[in-house]
């Protein structure tokens, strides 16, 4: 996985209209990766469905936050 590359795309995007304007052309995640390679961004769709999957999970615990976890009973 290269989640550093992906990182380091994420970071130039954030820092350039011109990049935030390629990126906003591609119409799915093959598009993107495919993008982001011919650009010297070696990463992946794996990659894209992990930051994904990080970011709704993340997203959720700031709208609802676990719950504590219950602490063993003493005997």
């Amino acid at each position: 996985m290269s989640w550093s590359e992906l990182e380091r795309l994420v970071s130039a995007a954030e820092a350039d209209e011109r990049l935030r304007r390629l990126f906003r052309r591609c119409h799915n995640s093959a598009e993107l990766v495919s993008t982001a390679r011919l650009i010297g961004y070696r990463i992946t769709e794996a990659d894209l469905r992990a930051a994904r999957v990080r970011h709704a999970v993340e997203r959720r615990r700031r709208v609802r936050p676990l719950p504590p976890r219950p602490q063993p009973q003493a005997c």
